[in-house]
């Protein structure tokens, strides 16, 4: 997982485009992120968001994929990101955080959203959905990593080591979720720039 993350020279471009392999994405669907990211490019622009909470029975923080009024993350399964991401993932691997990350591969993907608190701005979500549950990858006689039952675990763990090593939690939450002009409305599909969207 950490490999994905690092400022090869072969990639050039300003966006960087990071899928995993079961994620379902139309081109419709990364035609729309990628505008939203033009006009945000210091932030992380992509569809699987989730969101963590102080969990004050157990006096730790948790992290939940319910949705919610709010999110704090958008995960790097499908998102757009701007490459000197990248460079600072890099960075990190200088310090002791880097040392810790190997122990959980969940974590490399984790690592990039909590970059954000560097610029104190939240992830912007678009059009909140499922990517994973109709992944043909996910019936494959590889098992994904979203099935297996110990991967939400240690997201939960991530949540509280980044927690520790920033001596606070670092992630923003936003209640923002950015959608196309004339999303579901009662208007003329025809009117719509990306129609095939609502029919996802």
């Amino acid at each position: 997982m950490s490999s994905r993350f690092l400022p090869y020279e072969t990639i050039v471009t300003d966006a960087v485009l990071s899928l995993d392999e079961d994620t379902v994405l139309s081109t419709t669907e990364v035609d729309f992120a990628f505008t939203v990211w033009q006009s945000f490019p210091e932030r992380l622009v992509g569809y699987p968001a989730r969101s963590h909470f102080w969990d004050s029975n157990k006096e730790r923080w948790g992290y939940t994929s319910k949705w919610t009024n709010d999110y704090s993350m958008v995960l790097t399964g499908a998102a757009i990101y701007h490459r000197y991401r990248k460079l600072q993932y890099k960075l990190w691997g200088e310090l002791e955080v880097k040392g810790h990350l190997h122990h959980f591969s969940t974590k490399f993907e984790s690592t990039i959203p909590v970059l954000t608190y560097v610029e104190k701005v939240s992830p912007d979500d678009v059009k909140n959905e499922n990517l994973f549950k109709n992944s043909d990858f996910q019936t494959s006689s590889r098992a994904s990593r979203w099935a297996d039952p110990d991967h939400f675990a240690q997201r939960q763990t991530c949540m509280n080591k980044f927690a520790s090593w920033f001596g606070g939690m670092p992630l923003v939450h936003s209640q923002m979720r950015l959608d196309p002009v004339l999303f579901k409305d009662q208007v003329s599909i025809l009117r719509k720039k990306y129609r095939d969207i609502e029919r996802l």
